[in-house]
Order: structure tokens, then C-alpha cells, then sequence
């Protein structure tokens, strides 16, 4: 098991930006690919990004590319999630998470998931 504790959650008007953090404590992080999900009140859990266990490749859920950057410091045992441009609909609780498998890619999906972090929650005013 991986320990994961997330940051950076708050209130935000639309157009503005958060950082949200992950410090991950427990097995060799850097052997395992990090995600980011999010979940809306009455939603399932959506995937939002994913960053493979050395960096070097990432995905992104179609509605928060070229807004939202994922990206490690594995000396730091830290994932992050920039979030530019923010809007109401990314309202939710983001969940960070690590990969069950060693040396996984950046497909990370919600049944690939070993560990889930307390969530924190990000709110979005129009």
C-alpha cells in the first residue's frame, strides 16, 4: 500500500487556477504510475489525469486537456495537478492515486487503482 495525503483543494472563481499536491508515503513511489480522479455530487468517479511511474508520458480526459497539467517529483515522492482555466463543471472532490501494478504506464484507470487518497475538494463559483 501506497499512503497518499492531497493539498491545495479550495474556492476559486471560474478562470482561475489551483495546485493540487499528493505526497505519497509506503512503497517506492517512483516505481508506480500516479492518477488524478474526480467525483461530482450524484457522479461516479471520473478518471482526470495520469503520469507513467518514470514522467515521461501522461494522459488527460478530453475536458481538462490543455487545461489541467499533471506532472511528479519522485525525489519528493510528490504528484501534482496544475489546474488552469477552471470552470464550474470541474466542481468536484479529486482524489489522488497510485497504480497497483510496478512500472506502469500513463492508462490509468479506476479498476488499476491499489491506493486513493482522502480526496480534497475543489469548488469552482461562476
Amino acid at each position: 500500500q501506497v499512503q497518499l495525503v492531497e493539498s491545495g483543494g479550495g474556492l476559486v472563481q471560474a478562470g482561475g487556477s489551483l495546485r493540487l499536491s499528493c505526497a505519497g508515503a509506503g512503497r517506492i513511489f517512483r516505481n508506480y504510475a500516479m492518477g488524478w480522479f474526480r467525483q461530482a455530487p450524484g457522479k461516479e468517479r471520473e478518471f482526470v489525469a495520469a503520469v507513467s511511474y518514470g514522467g515521461g508520458s501522461s494522459s488527460y480526459v478530453d475536458s481538462v486537456k490543455g487545461r489541467f497539467t499533471i506532472s511528479r517529483d519522485n525525489a519528493k515522492n510528490t504528484v501534482y495537478l496544475q489546474m488552469n482555466s477552471l470552470k464550474p463543471e470541474d466542481t468536484a472532490v479529486y482524489y489522488c492515486a497510485a497504480d497497483s501494478k510496478l512500472l506502469g504506464g500513463a492508462a490509468l484507470r479506476v479498476r488499476d487503482v491499489g491506493s486513493w487518497g482522502q480526496g480534497t475538494q475543489v469548488t469552482v463559483s461562476s
